[in-house]
């Protein structure tokens, strides 16, 4: 098995993990610079899905140019990332507004929240 890599597919991708990294260092510094919780779940979310879109667009050009045939496996775990990372912030934004409404006394287990 051949495993240098072409320059055709070297290139973008390298540019591509750069880029990656660059938009997760962005998503992080933002994580460290909002203020409360409903603002800092939405920072690391762009690292989550282009940050890591990137780096597995520059995976398949990788491996696709060194085994000579399309790879597949990144796909699979983008579909994955795309459809659990919704999932895990919109529980984690039920979480925080179900603490706020016990913190401001709104919610309470005899009333659950409706009067």
């Amino acid at each position: 098995m051949n495993t240098d890599i072409p320059l055709w597919a070297g290139i973008p991708a390298s540019i591509l993990l750069i880029a990656g990294g660059i938009i997760a260092l962005i998503g992080s510094v933002g994580l460290l610079r909002f203020k409360n919780f409903v603002s800092r779940i939405h920072a690391p979310t762009m690292g989550n899905t282009m940050g890591a879109g990137c780096v597995l667009l520059a995976s398949i050009l990788v491996f696709s140019s060194i085994e000579e045939r399309f790879v597949i496996h990144e796909i699979l775990i983008t579909l994955l990332l795309l459809i659990t990372s919704p999932v895990t912030a919109m529980l984690l934004m039920r979480a925080s507004a179900y603490r706020g409404q016990r913190e401001r006394g709104e919610f309470t287990p005899n009333n659950k929240g409706r009067e």
